[in-house]
């Protein structure tokens, strides 16, 4: 690891998020205990199947990312195309598909004498929504620590919002359907409508007019820090609302975290090293190599929690394995952030 990567740090939320994450998932399961039945108005505050609290929450987490997208950068990626080709066929031709399989390895077969035959499906849907969202906002934070290419790395996540767009609805229904589960596109198109359009054309215009009225220096070091805390506050209430209504099936069987938590790992450190790898095979320089890897192994699992509750509801062992995707996701990328900086090149 060089000097000045050494002495980079995460803020102090980002770095403790698997703390926090796990003291929301304890104070959750604490409340759905005690609460019970009390609290199963909030998840009767639905429009067209999206839970209102959850979607203002899950809103309140994904604005503060899309403010940061500059489509305008994108123009400029033709003088280095390899970065990014790679970047769309780890994230769209190869990550939902390995992820697909090891939750069907691991969900339909290995873990048959914990799971229930019924059950496996919207668990393997939970890892499908995960590996075919991938990650837009943590991954600047895992392109800093690594020395990676700030405005390549920019674009490489431009250009997968825009491939979020078009390609995320048939590319889940397709992965859906090979596991029988039962598809309403309706409330699939919704979620993208309210979890990324909306949130993407909102961010995009206040980029616009504030840079223009204010500046980009003010713009990047004033108004962009504020959001931070509201976007993880954000996560980590509607995590305590998730496990609020998933507390008696964790209580009941406290194993599924363990259990869910192995393919996901598995899973990330697969990708890393394809991505890795092929990076290196490419002779891309460390700058492009290493944040290419990291968009791969990580995931947009604010979305991913957000449409598995809209298909399958809050208390669904799909919404669970993408609420468990954010407990493992943070420890692992850190992880590969030290073999990144250990491999610099």
């Amino acid at each position: 690891m060089s000097e000045a990567t050494g002495k980079k740090k995460m803020a102090f939320f980002e770095r403790y998020l698997s703390v926090w994450v796990a003291l929301c998932i304890g104070a959750g399961i604490l409340i759905g205990y005690l609460a019970g039945d009390d609290i199963s108005f909030l998840s009767d505050m639905e429009i067209y199947k999206v839970n209102l609290p959850i979607a203002i929450l899950i809103w309140m987490m994904i604005y503060p990312m899309m403010l940061q997208i500059d489509f305008s950068s994108i123009k400029g990626v033709g003088k280095a195309p390899k970065g990014l080709i790679m970047t769309v066929i780890i994230n769209w031709l190869i990550k939902p598909f390995t992820m697909a399989f090891f939750a069907w390895i691991f969900f339909e077969h290995l873990y048959s004498a914990f799971i229930a035959p019924e059950m496996a499906g919207e668990y393997i849907a939970g890892a499908i929504l995960l590996g075919a969202a991938p990650c837009t906002a943590m991954v600047f934070v895992w392109s800093y620590l690594t020395d990676g290419d700030p405005n390549y790395t920019l674009v490489q996540v431009s250009v997968n919002d825009l491939i979020i767009l078009v390609a995320f609805i048939p590319l889940v229904g397709f992965l859906l359907g090979i596991t029988d589960i039962t598809i309403p596109y309706g409330t699939l198109a919704a979620s993208i409508i309210i979890f990324v359009v909306i949130p993407l054309v909102a961010g995009v215009i206040t980029n616009k007019i504030l840079v223009a009225q204010k500046g980009e220096k003010w713009f990047q070091e004033v108004f962009l820090p504020k959001f931070k805390p509201v976007s993880i506050i954000a996560l980590l209430l509607t995590l305590i609302l998730l496990f609020a209504f998933q507390g008696p099936n964790i209580l009941d069987n406290p194993i599924i975290i363990l259990l869910i938590a192995v393919p996901l790992i598995l899973q990330t450190y697969f990708i890393f090293f394809i991505a890795w790898f092929a990076g290196r095979k490419l002779k891309l320089s460390h700058a492009v190599c290493s944040p290419a890897a990291m968009i791969g192994a990580s995931n947009f699992f604010e979305l991913a929690v957000a449409v598995a509750i809209a298909l399958f509801g809050l208390q669904s062992p799909a919404a669970l394995v993408t609420v468990v995707g954010v407990l493992v996701e943070v420890p692992v990328m850190l992880s590969l952030v030290a073999l990144a900086n250990k491999w610099k090149y």
